[in-house]
């Protein structure tokens, strides 16, 4: 079911896909500088994206995923996932980590599924990243929860 690739440096990143997982653009812009975007095609049409970020020796992030909205509920996003696992361990790294919102309890579990540990809490992190307040579930998005996944 469609296909995932490394989005090529001449092709225009799919913002409007990247702003369902990141509601700041600027920050969108910041690890896009540094980081690998990999895109979902299906059909000619790009319906999911993630970014890897690498942060330290052996070590890289996952630092966005999404699925056109249109799509979600499909399996794409654990799909999107797995992918970024086995891009990160055949381009040598280590750990993976990835930080989701304290109110993003689909992906939470998500991640779990996927093979994430939780590792920590980064307090308040949404607010004092983000100029507006983030709600998801019901529930204010203060805190990143942070994961880890060991990929030896």
């Amino acid at each position: 079911m469609g296909k995932i690739r490394q989005l090529q440096k001449n092709e225009q990143v799919p913002m409007e896909l990247l702003l369902l997982a990141d509601p700041d653009e600027v920050i969108i812009h910041s690890y896009l500088l540094r980081g690998l975007c990999y895109i979902l095609e299906l059909d000619g049409a790009i319906v999911g994206a993630y970014v890897l970020l690498p942060t330290r020796p052996l070590t890289i992030e996952l630092v966005n995923v999404a699925v056109t909205e249109s799509m979600q509920g499909r399996g794409l996003g654990k799909r999107l996932v797995l992918d970024a696992i086995e891009v990160s361990r055949k381009l040598g790294y280590q750990t993976l980590e990835v930080g989701t919102g304290n109110s993003s309890i689909g992906q939470i579990g998500l991640y779990q599924k996927c093979g994430f540990r939780i590792t920590g809490v980064d307090r308040d992190f949404f607010t004092r990243h983000y100029a507006e307040p983030i709600y998801e579930n019901g529930i204010q998005c203060r805190d990143m929860i942070r994961m880890q996944q060991d990929l030896g």
